[in-house]
Formats: C-alpha cells, sequence, structure tokens
C-alpha cells in the first residue's frame, strides 16, 4: 500500500496553482521571463550566446531568489527588509528604558510642588513645610494648623 505524507502543520501547506508552482512563484517566474528573454535576444548579436545567456541569467536571479527563497516562513523580501532596518535604519545600540511608576510619582510629587509654589508665590517659604509635614500624622507631633493647605474651599 502507498503512504502520503501528511504534514502536521496545514498552515505551511501553500495552495498550487499550475505547473505545480504557487501564484507567487508563477508572478516572479513570469517577471523574470519578461526581462531575462528580451535582454537575452538584445545582446546575443553584440557580445556573443554565451555572455548573452550569462547576462540573462544574473538578471533572472533575484526573481528567482524572491520566488523560492524562504526562512522561518518569510520570504526573500520581508528577510531583507528587517535586515536593511536593524543595519540601517535603527540605531546600533538602543538602551533599555523603563518607566518607573514609583520614579513618575516622584515627578508628579515636584510639578505638585512647582504648580504650588507658582499659584502661591508669596509663600514660597511655607512650601518646603508641606513638603516636609507630607505623610506625617497629627500623632506624631505635627500641628494641622501650621501646615499650608494646598485647595482653599471656596468662601
Amino acid at each position: 500500500m502507498a503512504y502520503v505524507p501528511v504534514p502536521k502543520d496545514l498552515t505551511k501547506v501553500k495552495t498550487k496553482v499550475a505547473f505545480n508552482l504557487t501564484k507567487r512563484q508563477l508572478i516572479c517566474f513570469t517577471g523574470g521571463a519578461l526581462i531575462g528573454v528580451p535582454l537575452f535576444f538584445l545582446l546575443r548579436g553584440p557580445v556573443g550566446s554565451s555572455a548573452a545567456a550569462m547576462c540573462m541569467m544574473l538578471v533572472m536571479l533575484p526573481f528567482f531568489m524572491l520566488a523560492m527563497y524562504e526562512k522561518h516562513g518569510q520570504p526573500l523580501e520581508k528577510i531583507v527588509g528587517n535586515i536593511i532596518r536593524v543595519t540601517v535604519i535603527r540605531p546600533k545600540q538602543r538602551p533599555y528604558k523603563t518607566n518607573n511608576f514609583y520614579d513618575a510619582l516622584e515627578r508628579q510629587a515636584n510639578l505638585d510642588e512647582e504648580v504650588y509654589d507658582i499659584v502661591h508665590g508669596n509663600q514660597k517659604l511655607a512650601a518646603p513645610a508641606v513638603r516636609k509635614n507630607r505623610g506625617k500624622s497629627c500623632a506624631a507631633g505635627q500641628d494641622q494648623e501650621k501646615t499650608v493647605p494646598r485647595r482653599q474651599k471656596a468662601d
């Protein structure tokens, strides 16, 4: 009895259109033939048949590579695009940056103090007292009346 190999992952199976070739392969081979064959006939007279055939092969080789080469499920143009992006477009050194939550809270607290100092320009001496007393309770010996409130109630 004949055995037919069936791949375990059916997503990697590509549908064949004609001549046991995929649509991508047909398009690339057609493009290569449309450029390479006329080039051969144009160069055959001036440079000879063997040199014209070599030029035709060199011109058609990128089309063949685009049609056939695939690595890790990616076609050649994606691989070349990734190589160009890594070597040319992006910087060589990419430092690891994090957004520290506590650093963000500290920046916000500094901005709040700066806004408070701007709004209450005449009470610049009282603003550090607020900073020192932040987080302390009244039971720790701090008097509520000595601290400057952040917001005043509307009259």
